[in-house]
């Protein structure tokens, strides 16, 4: 029999952490005919969780909505005509239920879990079966529920732009230890690149050079970090390809680190917003590619599962992992920075 009820958090309203409600018996959706129901055994965090209930996240949303991206789990049920999943498979969700190849549409910019679709932080889920990925064999399921955001960000960022995909012996800037910038980091040292991150911390510095990067840049002791990053790019060429997470704080480092033709990928504002910051006309001066993206595609998403597998790429997991009960504290201790890498939710055993 399979259960119907399970435990959840909801947000309801905008007032901060305080807007996350727990509920211990809530109502499991009917399962479809093209439905899988999932039980949820871990779930990781973003910066987007954090800021969606304080009323900054600028996608669609919707009122009481589950939140949380991220989620593995195993199939417990599936409707009857189902075809890509079993009961007992290990599964993965996708960020955009929607964002099955190509670009991002109107329709699928709607889809997006823990946003305008309830989301994984509770037990059981019902999911549409175009909207999971098969898990990557070698992961555990709290490794395996950081993919669904922050390794796809990194992977599109590395990859999306077809044209100027990463290849072999070229450089990338990577920012901070966030989890997108650590997984561009270990999927960038796997591809045979470069890397040179950016850190304010001498303490993550020394873990930044165990998972692989090759430089690291102090920004608070150097201020024009992204000079100093052209410079130590081979030939003093600047860096091909740039994971931009901090926003208008930091494009103007990145304009100045990027080779020519590099790429410029947006994907965050964490450094919060600035009026001082570049104009369109520095793409031209700089003669860069500048792009923002939105997680990605099922499709990138499936290749990147498949380079994990094969490369046996392993998250980098903050050591500290909360229950589901206590997701008003995982939210703090993210808000406060005290993470490294990806912070994670055991949901069930």
């Amino acid at each position: 029999m399979a259960p119907t009820t399970t435990k959840q958090w909801t947000v309801e309203g905008q007032n901060g952490f305080e807007s996350l409600k727990f509920n211990e018996k809530a109502q499991i959706p009917e399962v479809g005919d093209k439905d899988i129901l999932v039980k949820v055994h871990a779930a990781s965090l973003n910066y987007r969780d954090l800021i969606i209930p304080k009323g900054k996240y600028p996608f669609p949303m919707k009122d009481n909505t589950v939140p949380g991206s991220d989620g593995a789990g195993t199939v417990e049920a599936v409707g009857k005509r189902v075809t890509r999943f079993k009961a007992g498979d290990k599964v993965v969700t996708l960020f955009n239920q929607g964002h099955l190849a190509g670009s991002l549409n109107a329709q699928s910019l709607g889809t997006g879990l823990g946003g305008a679709v309830d989301g994984t932080l509770r037990s059981y889920a019902v999911f549409d079966e175009a909207g999971l990925v098969a898990m990557p064999s070698n992961l555990n399921f709290l490794e395996a529920s950081t993919l669904s955001c922050a390794a796809l960000t990194a992977w599109n960022a590395l990859y999306g732009l077809e044209s100027r995909a990463l290849k072999p012996g070229q450089t990338v800037l990577t920012q901070g230890t966030g989890g997108v910038s650590i997984f561009a980091l270990q999927f960038a040292k796997a591809a045979g690149a470069r890397v040179i991150a950016t850190t304010s911390s001498a303490k993550k510095a020394e873990l930044l050079k165990k998972y692989g990067a090759d430089h690291v840049i102090n920004y608070k002791e150097t201020p024009n970090w992204g000079e100093e990053a052209a410079k130590l790019s081979p030939g003093g060429i600047g860096v091909h390809h740039v994971v931009e997470v901090g926003g208008p704080t930091t494009m103007a480092q990145s304009l100045k680190a990027v080779a020519i033709d590099g790429v410029i990928t947006i994907i965050g504002f964490i450094g919060g917003f600035e009026k001082a910051q570049p104009t369109f006309l520095d793409c031209l001066n700089n003669i860069c590619t500048v792009r923002g993206i939105l997680v990605g595609s099922r499709l990138q998403m499936e290749d990147m599962c498949a380079a994990i597998e094969t490369n046996d790429i392993h998250p980098i997991v903050d050591e500290k992992v909360f229950k589901l009960a206590e997701l008003k504290e995982a939210y703090e201790y993210m808000w406060d920075q005290k993470h490294f890498g990806k912070l994670t939710v055991q949901v069930t055993e």
